[in-house]
């Protein structure tokens, strides 16, 4: 009779133990997920706004040379 509860209380561990270990995984995959997607959001604003200021610069350029002309 013990030795059934001991492998029932067994058991029972290494459900837990199993249950946790798959919400971790699926919590850690959620969290790298979101964090490409802020880094990608990130990396596009940085770009749009780089290209502005180069298309900005490209325009001066471009004004200053037909001025001249």
């Amino acid at each position: 009779m013990k030795n059934v509860f001991k492998f029932g209380f067994l058991g029972l561990a290494l459900s837990v133990a199993v249950a946790a270990c798959n919400n971790t995984t699926s919590e850690s995959e959620q969290t790298d997920d979101s964090l490409t997607n802020q880094i990608e959001s990130q990396v596009d604003a940085t770009t749009d706004s780089i290209d502005s200021i180069g298309g900005a610069a490209i325009d001066s350029l471009d004004s200053l040379t037909e001025d001249s002309l």
